[in-house]
C-alpha cells in the first residue's frame, strides 16, 4: 500500500489550515457524530473521534459545543452523506466524500467543478473498488514498547502495518477494524492525536508535474466547497 498519500498530506493540510471553512467542515462531522450517537463523548466513540480531530486542527472549544449542540433540538441540522466518483484531468480518478444538506446544490456544484477541469462525473459505484478504505491512527509510540511489542498487542485488534515517518507513527487497519483498534489504543493508554478513514488507491499512478497542476486546480476547486469533506485520487 503506498504512503505517498500519507506523506503528501502535509502540503495538503497546509492549504486546508489558510482555508476558513476547515472548521465548518470538521463541525459537520462533529454534528453527524452526535446526531448518531449522542451527545455524551464518553458514550459515543465516533463523537469522540470527531473531537479528537478537531481538536488536532486546534479547532476552539466554543466552535465544537456548538456544533454538538446542532444536532439536538427541533431545529437539529440534517446532512446526508454522500459520495461521488468520477475523471478528472488526465484520467486521474477522484473520489469525493461529501456531507450535505442540499443534494440537489452539491451534486449540481460537483459535477460543474469536473466538467469545468475537462472532466466527468461517473455513476456512483463504479470506482469504489479502485479504493481500499483504511482507518488510519496517527499517535505517539510509548517509550516503554518495542515496535515488535507494539505489533502484538494491536494485531489482535485488526492492525495491519505500523509505520514510522518522521518520528510519527501511523496505525493501519480495515475500515470495519476502526472501533477494535480505537479501543485497544485506549486499553494501552497511547496518545492518539488523530484518528481517521480515509481512502487508498489500490493502482497508483504517476504523473508529469505540469498534469499535476491542472490535477491541483479541480482538487482545490473541489476542497473550497463547503459540502466537500474529504477529497481522494489515484495520485502516486
Amino acid at each position: 500500500m503506498g504512503r505517498a498519500f500519507e506523506y503528501r498530506r502535509a502540503a495538503k493540510e497546509k492549504r486546508w489550515d489558510k482555508m476558513s471553512k476547515i472548521f465548518p467542515k470538521l463541525g459537520k462531522t462533529i454534528t453527524i457524530a452526535a446526531k448518531a450517537g449522542g451527545p455524551d463523548p464518553e458514550l459515543n466513540s465516533a463523537l469522540r473521534t470527531a473531537i479528537l480531530n478537531a481538536k488536532a486542527q486546534n479547532m476552539p472549544k466554543a466552535n465544537i459545543d456548538a456544533a454538538i449542540k446542532r444536532a439536538s433540538g427541533k431545529d437539529a441540522e440534517v446532512y446526508d452523506e454522500i459520495n461521488y466518483e468520477g475523471k478528472g484531468p488526465h484520467g486521474v480518478l477522484i473520489f469525493v466524500e461529501c456531507a450535505t444538506d442540499n443534494n440537489t446544490r452539491t451534486v449540481a456544484n460537483v459535477k460543474n467543478y469536473f466538467h469545468k477541469s475537462g472532466g466527468s462525473l461517473s455513476p456512483t459505484g463504479s470506482l469504489e473498488f479502485m479504493f481500499s478504505r483504511k482507518a488510519v491512527f496517527e499517535f505517539e509510540k510509548p517509550a516503554n514498547l518495542s515496535v515488535e511489542e507494539l505489533e502484538l498487542e494491536l494485531i489482535d485488534s485488526g492492525l495491519e502495518e505500523l509505520e514510522e515517518n518522521e518520528g510519527v507513527w501511523f496505525a493501519y487497519a480495515d475500515f470495519t477494524s476502526f472501533g477494535d483498534l480505537s479501543a485497544a489504543f485506549e486499553r494501552l493508554k497511547i496518545n492518539v492525536s488523530r484518528a481517521t478513514l480515509k481512502r487508498f488507491a489500490n493502482n497508483p499512478v504517476e504523473f508529469e508535474e505540469e498534469q499535476l497542476e491542472d490535477i491541483e486546480k479541480l482538487i482545490d476547486r473541489l476542497e473550497d466547497d463547503d459540502d466537500v469533506q474529504a477529497v481522494y485520487t489515484n495520485i502516486a
